[in-house]
């Protein structure tokens, strides 16, 4: 199963190129719609499947790639409505995944012990078919279409040291983004601690990202998404190196809820310092390219981490937040030409 939660962690951001370019000559409304029918089939797909493969084709591969057509987007959509609040708006817009991450795994703790995992997954499955069904009737852009030169790389927006910097972030970051919150339950169990209470520990984090995201929104628009992103990944980074060594409930709650309020920082800003590069007519495909570059990171994240756990016995040498954060403070020093000021 944290091989499929792997795969949609990459699957999410792997899409960004074709659908930014989509985005921004102005088909995304099909796929939007398509990526929209895939997740609901997948997710009553997966109440029938019994095999690993099943699992790894419906819940990794369908769910994952459904989810990065409708994810980039969403974020292009914020850019073409928002200037001034714009990373509040991206953060209320993110606020639904630790939303959905806090209700869904709770609702399906408690409903498959009374209705079994079938009725579960399909009960999800309507809930999505309804809110996706909104959401494809609301979503819409603003701007006219633009095909700008270039085709779907954007290789003018490489030029760019600070863009180019940035697209590096992306792999660095993710490459330790998830591995708190993927492996907490398991070192929970590891160090004694119940099941069904290290089971709850996701949700934590996912809640307290929620507030992480929209505080970072707020705060934001008054100082700059790198300037609120880079303390915060700080923290993340410091959390991930106590992690390993706390072995008590109100420890690892203390981290879950500290650790989701910084992941959740970054995480609704991510996309903003790509969307100021440049024109806004352009917008998808750059964003588009810097996600892309965020999968590679996503997909060797986790197994890198969990291949460490295995060699040593534990989570202590897991940590790749450092190259990341020197890496944003380089961004903003080759974007503003200066070392301090609003980026």
């Amino acid at each position: 199963m944290v091989h499929n939660l792997r795969q949609k962690y990459a699957f999410v951001f792997l899409p960004g190129l074709i659908t930014g370019r989509l985005f921004d000559i102005g088909y995304f409304k099909i796929p939007y719609f398509f990526a929209s029918c895939l997740l609901v089939a997948c997710t009553f797909l997966v109440a029938e499947c019994k095999e690993y493969w099943q699992f790894f084709l419906v819940q990794g591969v369908g769910t994952g790639l459904a989810c990065g057509v409708l994810f980039g987007p969403a974020l292009g959509i914020v850019s073409h409505w928002f200037s001034k609040r714009r990373a509040l708006a991206l953060g209320v817009n993110a606020i639904g995944s630790s939303v959905g991450g806090t209700i869904f795994p709770i609702a399906a703790q408690n409903l498959i012990p009374e209705i079994g995992f079938k009725w579960t997954m399909r009960i999800f499955g309507f809930i999505l078919f309804l809110l996706l069904g909104v959401a494809n009737l609301t979503i819409d852009r603003r701007l006219p279409p633009m095909n700008v030169e270039g085709g779907l790389f954007n290789w003018a927006a490489l030029k760019n040291p600070a863009y180019s910097v940035y697209c590096v972030t992306g792999i660095t970051t993710f490459l330790g983004l998830y591995t708190v919150l993927t492996y907490i339950p398991i070192s929970a169990v590891q160090a004694g601690i119940p099941n069904d209470f290290a089971f709850y520990l996701i949700a934590v984090a996912n809640g307290s990202s929620a507030f992480g995201r929209i505080t970072a929104g707020l705060v934001a628009d008054r100082l700059g998404a790198l300037n609120v992103m880079i303390p915060f990944t700080i923290v993340a980074a410091a959390m991930t190196f106590v992690w390993p060594f706390v072995t008590t409930k109100g420890g690892l709650i203390g981290i879950s809820v500290v650790y989701g309020f910084s992941c959740g920082t970054y995480v609704s800003l991510l996309a903003m310092p790509a969307m100021e590069m440049g024109a806004v007519g352009d917008v998808g495909r750059r964003t588009g390219l810097y996600l892309s570059f965020a999968a590679i990171g996503a997909v060797a994240g986790t197994p890198i981490s969990g291949a460490i756990n295995s060699a040593t016995g534990g989570f202590e040498d897991v940590g790749w937040y450092a190259v990341s954060v020197c890496l944003l403070l380089l961004t903003r020093y080759l974007h503003l030409g200066k070392l301090a000021g609003k980026f």
